[in-house]
């Protein structure tokens, strides 16, 4: 029990593994029950209740799982409300809000490729738990939890309909859903084969152009992560909508295996990471919502971040990479938006979580609203701000754990002075190594906790100059 247990690691948001391998029902049947035993201990004071969330994606055998999460918890006395469907992983911290549970258990390995499961844990505020949470499942997981004498009960229900109306409330549904059957706006979705799957369909009607949208646990030999190499069927899709009709405002909308985190691509096939869609969205919701409140972003977001939030005099704050810190930040402030480089935002107006289709409803009304592409709108606030800008990152694997610790000593005894030619005129060390340059760009450097990865970010003034830096930082590490 303890070898199973001390290998079972937490990591930025939730436990994740090879399944049959790191991730197998014994080892999920050991850490739901204890993980509802930390729920109950830290919110049961504030819920008053012993109900859990359980919920699943569509990835291999994920209903299997999550009922055995489901028996589990129930077996130690908790009443549990299975889903009777795949959802979105923020449908299911939606419903612990909602439903006044202590939390949520979700099965899912989010953007990973098919090979993973893992689990996220969600707390009864609808967001993810904290780290101190994680922490304390690990730390009781040798203990385990003893079964009750009188079970939990064990219900079934359906995450879509409170949560999807719960997202209607919160945007102009009828003005979208008008540009849409006027033929004005043509809309995309690539749902990854994930639990995006129906969901715009839901909200806006049957002229949504859905593509991925089958079970596919394999992910097409790809993963289904919101990156340019994964998306080429839906940049041939919009380049040969775009040469058949010139007119009508188009838009691809790109959904990760869980439906937390967002990407699209404009009207003319370019890709728009979250580096671009959240000052879009911070200008949208401002200057037609009317929004106030804080701007949180990881260390990683784009410079354009703060240059578009100061045009609204609205402050920044900055945390380390990893959605739970902006939610922590959510839950203690007036937020407007919080988001992420790799695509995970979320809204103080709606639950402390990312949520990619809230997002692209926001998306939607800005492009309805503006009247401009999505392309355009991003010149538009370059524009306005005077920046201009790319960024690229990359994941580097590392032959071993031991190679890993090497880099990360080298680094802490030997400051970079020098990167790409360019002076280092600071370093910011919130998480990993962020290096200001000389020219105004950026290089950050990450060491994967769990794995032997190098994580390595870059913005700079052309997207040459960001493959030139992250040439240079490969080379250093290898």
């Amino acid at each position: 029990m303890p070898v199973v247990a001390n290998s079972i690691k937490f990591g930025t948001d939730g436990w994740r593994g090879v399944i049959g391998d790191e991730f197998t029902f014994e080892r999920l049947a050991l850490v739901a029950p204890v993980a509802a035993k930390v729920l109950y201990d830290t919110y049961f004071s504030i819920v008053g209740s012993r109900k859990i969330i359980v919920g699943y994606d569509r990835r291999f055998m994920a209903e299997d799982f999550a009922r055995t999460v489901a028996n589990a918890v129930t077996a130690v006395g908790f009443d549990v409300l299975l889903s009777e469907s795949y959802a979105p992983t923020p449908a299911f911290s939606w419903a612990a809000k909602q439903l006044n549970a202590l939390g949520a258990l979700v099965i899912t390995a989010s953007h990973n490729p098919g090979a993973y499961l893992g689990l996220k844990v969600k707390g009864y505020f609808g967001g993810s738990v904290s780290p101190e949470v994680t922490k304390e499942i690990e730390t009781l997981l040798p203990e385990g939890v003893a079964e009750a004498a009188t079970p939990g009960k064990l219900e079934k229900f359906d995450p879509w309909p409170s949560y999807t109306a719960g997202l209607e409330g919160k945007v102009d549904i009828a003005k979208i859903r008008d540009a849409i059957a006027a033929g004005k706006l043509t809309v995309f979705a690539d749902v990854m084969h994930g639990a995006a799957a129906s969901g715009l369909a839901r909200l806006l009607g049957d002229r949504i152009h859905e593509i991925n949208s089958d079970r596919d646990p394999l992910f097409g030999g790809g993963a289904p992560e919101p990156l340019p190499k994964y998306l080429s069927q839906l940049f041939t899709v919009i380049k040969n909508h775009r040469e058949s009709n010139k007119t009508d405002l188009a838009v691809g909308l790109v959904f990760d295996g869980d439906c937390d985190r967002i990407a699209a691509v404009d009207g003319n096939a370019n890709f728009l990471s979250s580096q671009v869609l959240i000052p879009i969205l911070i200008d949208h919701l401002t200057l037609r919502r009317g929004f106030t409140g804080e701007i949180v972003k990881t260390v990683s977001g784009s410079d354009l971040i703060p240059l578009v939030a100061a045009l609204h005099h609205l402050s920044v704050y900055e945390t380390p990479v990893g959605y739970k810190y902006i939610a922590d930040r959510m839950l203690a402030a007036e937020v407007l938006l919080g988001g992420e480089e790799s695509g995970g935002i979320g809204y103080g107006s709606h639950i402390p979580e990312r949520d990619a289709l809230l997002s692209a409803l926001y998306v939607l009304e800005a492009i309805v609203e503006s009247g401009l592409d999505l392309g355009e709108y991003y010149q538009h606030l370059q524009q306005q701000t005077g920046f201009t800008s790319a960024y690229d990152r990359i994941d580097l694997p590392l032959a071993s754990m031991e190679v890993r610790s090497r880099l990360l000593q080298q680094m802490q005894t030997q400051p970079l002075t020098e990167i790409a030619g360019q002076a280092v005129i600071d370093c910011q060390t919130i998480d990993g190594y962020k290096f200001r340059l000389a020219d105004k760009s950026w290089l950050m450097i990450r060491f994967s906790g769990t794995e032997p990865v190098l994580r390595l970010y870059c913005e700079a003034t052309t997207l040459d100059r960001v493959h030139q830096t992250l040439a240079w930082a490969k080379q250093w590490a290898e």
